[in-house]
């Protein structure tokens, strides 16, 4: 009898994470006002410029 051929599966890596961002998102200060736009206390959700919203580390 042949032997058979091995049936395990190869795992790929985990990603490694974006180390800028948490899922892919940033919270990013902006301004209000007609004229002398001051800076506001709150924040809003921002596409991460690093890994472009992906979360993981850029390969390259």
């Amino acid at each position: 009898m042949a032997a058979r051929p091995s049936t395990r599966r190869v795992r790929k890596p985990k990603p490694v994470p974006c180390p800028d961002c948490q899922a892919g998102q940033v919270l990013e200060p902006f301004q209000v006002g007609g004229r002398k736009k001051r800076t506001s206390d709150d924040r809003q959700g921002a596409l991460c410029l690093t890994c472009l919203g992906t979360g993981e580390a850029p390969t390259d």
